[in-house]
């Protein structure tokens, strides 16, 4: 063990027992339960970077939806059904379309753009 190690173990130490710690919020409560409780142990940490990425799994179902309602729309028969078809996936392409903007909105891709196109002309040249 080194140094700070032990000096940051004396600290906590000292300040529990001086109860320092006592009147923090939710002191004495349950902690929160975990959202992905359902979620198998192997695969939580997964589901946690992706979440922090940004990436939810609202999108993946839409997008799979997307999918599937492309394929309806090549399979139909009629024209009527199509026009519905057609009508469905368009507003479920702009719900998703809101949603990537919405994630992006907050994002740094505004600053980098430049930088990110120079990384792209550098590896992939034209």
């Amino acid at each position: 063990m080194d140094f700070s190690f032990l000096v940051s173990e004396d600290k906590i130490k000292k300040a529990y027992k001086d109860g320092e710690f006592n009147h923090l919020p939710g002191f004495g409560k349950p902690l929160p339960k975990d959202s992905l409780a359902s979620v198998p142990e192997e695969l939580r940490m997964a589901y946690r970077v992706l979440k922090n990425a940004g990436y939810s799994l609202e999108e993946d179902k839409i997008r799979q939806e997307l999918l599937s309602m492309e394929d309806l729309i090549r399979s139909c028969e009629t024209e009527e059904e199509k026009l519905v078809l057609q009508r469905k996936y368009n507003e479920k392409l702009l719900r998703f379309r809101k949603m990537m903007k919405e994630r992006t909105a907050g994002s740094h891709s505004q600053p980098f753009s430049g930088y990110q196109k120079k990384v792209e002309n550098k590896f992939f040249p034209k």
